[in-house]
């Protein structure tokens, strides 16, 4: 599938222009100050966000303040266009999060390229992360708004680690929130499901037990596994190797 660009210019000219250049590459949904782009945030997928600073209502500094300060949108990476090519205005844009300060005019080209980077990047991190038996959650985390949410998350997860009946809907009662907007908020980050989520955490936890001298059964247990040869299965599944190997290869090794 395409990754989700949101295009937020008042300018109906330059709003055109930049979407004729991104189509071919990505789905373009536009808007035209950032009150409509919010409105947008809360109720559709986006993956990226591509904004101009000077809008009426709000402007592109407010949206991506508001952004990333809410623990809903905070992972969303965004990128700001301006006329304005003053130290000061650039110095603002990154202060309030934004991932990238474009000036105008600009080419289309460094556009597209900057829009690759940043998904391509955060797409490595998250593999990283999957694929990785001792890399934290918080390695996924684009903000400080992430890192504490992300925190909390796997705080509340190894905290209850042996009850097999923890799922989404569990979890998104301690945290207090929604399901759609808990689900909304880990796939976006992650690419996984919360489900999926919980599963990886016990995995991590128990990559971290076995580490400190835990065997299989005892480490299985301790995660929430009823049998040992599932947790196994499962083990070999997400990191390409068996338990066993993990300890003897990576741990004597």
């Amino acid at each position: 599938m395409k990754a989700v660009i949101l295009l937020v210019e008042d300018n109906r000219e330059i709003l055109d222009f930049i979407e004729s250049n991104l189509c071919d590459q990505y789905t373009v949904k536009k808007t035209a100050n950032g009150k409509e782009a919010l409105e947008v945030l809360r109720n559709e997928i986006v993956d990226l966000i591509v904004s101009d600073v000077m809008m009426p209502q709000m402007d592109g500094f407010e949206l991506c303040r508001i952004i990333k300060s809410d623990v809903e949108l905070s992972h969303l990476p965004c990128i700001l266009l301006t006329a304005k090519n003053t130290l000061q205005a650039r110095l603002q844009g990154l202060e309030l999060g934004a991932d990238v300060y474009i000036e105008k005019p600009f080419s289309p080209k460094h556009l597209k390229i900057q829009i690759s980077n940043l998904l391509e990047n955060r797409n490595k991190i998250k593999n990283y992360f999957a694929n990785s038996p001792l890399a934290q959650l918080k390695t996924i985390a684009h903000t400080k708004a992430d890192e504490k949410f992300l925190e909390t998350v796997n705080h509340i997860i190894e905290e209850h680690l042996q009850e097999p009946e923890l799922d989404v809907d569990r979890l998104a009662r301690y945290l207090n929130m929604s399901r759609p907007t808990f689900y909304r908020k880990i796939n976006a980050i992650s690419d996984l499901t919360p489900n999926d989520l919980i599963n990886l955490t016990r995995l991590k936890k128990a990559a971290r037990l076995m580490s400190d001298g835990h065997n299989i059964n005892e480490v299985s247990e301790m995660v929430g596994y009823n049998s040992p040869k599932i947790f196994s299965k499962n083990f070999e599944k997400q990191f390409g190797m068996m338990p066993s190997e993990y300890i003897s290869g990576h741990l004597k090794g």
